[in-house]
């Protein structure tokens, strides 16, 4: 479901996936859905600059777009958010995260690039283009979108979630792992401040020691912190 901010790699690489597993795929444009969803809000965004607003609706569209192939034929939409991802809140409601089963919601980010380069070493073969590990992840939702414009790189990342979230590390014992505090801070936050999101989110398979869900739920009301 290419857009206008969709890079000629990502769609050939999804090409290219469908094609090593031997499976269908549609291409289904969402440009001029796009635009008219902005040309609809365009009294409401005058005088706005561009921001995570126009970022989301192309999620959304996605999502709607799916849900309407599972309700015609009966498929199973399967959300895409990683453990990383759903424990910052870099995903989109209603968007990437519209769905009935989130397959990866408790692997980390690094981990699902080591899970990558094993099936292809175990199948002795590119199932998964290797560009796909290697460039720079983005959410491709505005130009030159890099996941680390808004989040640390995830090799720094996933270490601190994992002490968070799976080792229930409070921030002064992260820190004392060597990590800077302003970077432990943010991500504690972060994290505690997305708990309203994970909370819709599609049921998960469970990998790891905590998982999301009934393997840790958080309040997301009543002041229950002080900052």
């Amino acid at each position: 479901m290419p857009s206008k901010f969709s890079s000629t790699g990502s769609i050939s690489d999804s090409l290219d996936l469908a094609e090593n597993l031997e499976i269908p795929c549609d291409v289904i444009p969402i440009k001029s859905i796009y635009i008219s969803y902005l040309k609809t809000l365009k009294t409401e965004f005058a005088n706005t600059k561009f921001n995570v607003a126009e970022e989301n609706i192309q999620a959304r569209i996605r999502g709607n777009i799916l849900m309407a192939l599972s309700n015609k034929f009966g498929y199973l939409v399967l959300t895409t958010g990683n453990k990383s991802e759903s424990s910052v809140g870099y995903s989109t409601l209603y968007g990437d995260m519209a769905g009935g089963l989130a397959v990866i919601s408790d692997v980390l980010k690094t981990k699902v690039y080591e899970l990558s380069k094993y099936i292809n070493e175990a199948k002795g073969k590119e199932i998964i283009p290797v560009s796909t590990i290697t460039k720079p992840p983005s959410a491709e939702l505005r130009d030159d979108q890099k996941d680390s414009d808004s989040l640390p790189e995830y090799n720094i990342l996933d270490p601190i979630l994992k002490a968070y979230v799976e080792d229930d590390l409070g921030k002064e014992a992260i820190i004392n792992l060597g990590f800077k505090e302003a970077i432990v801070t943010r991500i504690i936050s972060l994290v505690d401040r997305n708990e309203y999101k994970r909370q819709q989110a599609a049921l998960g398979l469970r990998i790891t020691s905590r998982a999301f869900g009934q393997g840790r739920r958080m309040p997301i009301t009543n002041r229950w912190k002080d900052d």
